[in-house]
């Protein structure tokens, strides 16, 4: 198996984890542990991810991170687009994975997960804010962007963070959580998205998917233009 085949198995088993740690929290435990507890179960299993295969392939787990590592000069176009397809796959086959063992433990699929805004998406259930289109495309540009500055100077071979990078880049998800979950159930990951979305049984969830795509792309791809024009430059 050559060296990308290598990175693109390693992106997909990734997101999978990503997906099944971090959804599978929201769907199953969502309840009992409330936002505080997915977003550390996200921000756990980037972590985890990080430290196990962030040597062979960086830990994308992310098409948005891969873009922001593309606009930033670390990864050609072709990368970008098969890490993508791996992560997207990935992403996936954990949402499948999802989709079955709620089918034979929940009532109902329900949001599933998803992602999107608005009391009308949420059904105005307790703890989420009536976030508008332009509110959500913001939430999502914006924090996507700063987790790209963290995760591209955290990886930066001239930057401190060194061994930890994984644990400033699984904070960062955190933090990122704490603050959108109530107003877009937090993506900032395209591929995380796409699987939710394709099983919800909340009607809305497709429809209001491509702010889930544009959005953290978008937000990645300026963070990358900043870290490449601005502060890359500085540490030369």
């Amino acid at each position: 198996m050559d060296a990308l085949t290598k990175k693109l198995v390693a992106e997909c088993i990734g997101t999978f984890t990503l997906v099944l740690g971090g959804c599978g929290t929201a769907i199953f435990a969502g309840g009992s542990v409330g936002f505080l507890g997915v977003a550390i179960a996200f921000g756990l299993t980037v972590v985890a991810m990080a430290y196990g295969i962030g040597h062979i392939s960086g830990a994308h787990l992310n098409p948005a991170v891969s873009f922001g590592a593309f606009m930033g000069g670390r990864m050609s176009g072709k990368e970008f687009g098969l890490y993508s397809l791996a992560q997207i796959v990935g992403a996936i086959l954990a949402a499948a994975v999802l989709f079955l063992i709620a089918k034979n433990s929940l009532e109902s699929i329900g949001t599933f997960a998803a992602n999107g805004f608005g009391d009308e998406f949420y059904n105005k259930a307790p703890g989420y804010q009536d976030c508008t289109l332009l509110g959500a495309f913001v939430t999502e540009m914006v924090l996507t962007c700063i987790f790209l500055i963290v995760i591209l100077g955290a990886t930066d071979k001239n930057g401190g963070a060194g061994n930890n990078a994984g644990l400033a880049i699984g904070l960062t998800l955190v933090l990122i959580h704490l603050v959108s979950i109530p107003l877009t159930n937090t993506s900032v990951n395209p591929a995380r998205s796409i699987s939710q979305a394709l099983f919800s049984e909340n009607a809305l969830a497709l429809s209001q998917l491509w702010v889930f795509i544009v959005a953290p792309l978008l937000g990645a791809g300026l963070a990358g233009l900043i870290y490449k024009n601005i502060f890359a430059k500085e540490n030369k």
